[in-house]
């Protein structure tokens, strides 16, 4: 199999007509565009990649300095564009604050607490909206296998869903935190069993049952093995995590300070207008 980089101009993107509800594929997709992020994808005449292939390559070799996936083909799913977008979106936000930061085991981690906890906002857009979305039908299965792993039931499992579709907004930020905190609090965990403590503080979260649906081995490994680490937290990561903490609507900060393209302080509100999504 030999690769070669295309933008996303040049594939063929799958299922856009589930997301037609979600003002933010558009913005995300224009910032891929804009910023030629290119993908790996096989090249003509040879095979196709293998999906389990392409997530294998994915999983092991990625790295926030080459942004774009390994794709099995020319064609993207829409909900792929949006995560690799948000990588992106964190990396263009977070390089004005210096290598230390935007290279920091707590950059690493914030973006893809971003990126994962945004697929959860989906489930929940898309629910109500495109019952039918290719998404919900490879993601939901595979997050109620490891929420009933981790004991939950079926009709909690429901109930969890009913929430996430009727606040969307509110589960990213819960998971986000979530994803954040413990990556975080793992990263720098001296032992086996100090690590095996910190991480059952999780367990009574609210998405605590759906902690293991995320890669966190990959990004902690990464994370030990790549990131600038300073030793402590990065203060300015933190100061941008604690900022979503606090507002009403974390996507609504994200959308007006990093989406959107507009300058300003990647770190702080300001007064511009939010964007509808």
């Amino acid at each position: 199999m030999r690769l070669q980089h295309l933008t996303l101009d040049k594939l063929r993107i799958e299922d856009e007509r589930s997301y037609r509800h979600v003002g933010l594929y558009a913005e995300l997709k224009r910032a891929l565009v804009r910023d030629q992020i290119a993908f790996l994808v096989p090249k003509p005449g040879t095979p196709e990649a293998r999906w389990d292939r392409a997530l294998f390559l994915n999983l092991t070799f990625w790295s926030p300095d080459q942004p774009g996936d390994v794709l099995d083909s020319d064609a993207i799913p829409a909900d792929v564009v949006m995560h690799a977008g948000w990588h992106h979106v964190t990396r263009r936000a977070l390089e004005p604050l210096g290598a230390t930061s935007y290279q920091s085991p707590e950059a690493l981690l914030l973006g893809e607490s971003i990126a994962s906890a945004f697929d959860l906002y989906l489930v929940g857009r898309l629910l109500g909206h495109a019952p039918d979305a290719d998404f919900l039908e490879t993601q939901v299965p595979a997050m109620a296998e490891v929420a009933q792993q981790a004991g939950m039931s079926e009709d909690a499992f429901e109930a969890m869903l009913d929430e996430v579709s009727r606040d969307p907004e509110r589960a990213f930020e819960d998971l986000r935190e979530l994803l954040f905190d413990a990556s975080t609090a793992l990263v720098r965990a001296p032992s086996v069993q100090e690590a095996a403590e910190r991480i059952a503080r999780f367990d009574t979260h609210r998405f605590g049952p759906l902690l293991h649906h995320y890669e966190l081995s990959t990004w902690i490994l990464y994370a030990r093995a790549y990131a600038k680490d300073a030793g402590a937290p990065d203060p300015q990561v933190m100061a941008i995590d604690a900022t979503l903490r606090r507002a009403d609507v974390a996507l609504d900060w994200l959308e007006k300070h990093w989406l959107s393209g507009l300058s300003g302080d990647p770190t702080g509100p300001d007064d511009r207008e939010v964007l509808p999504r």
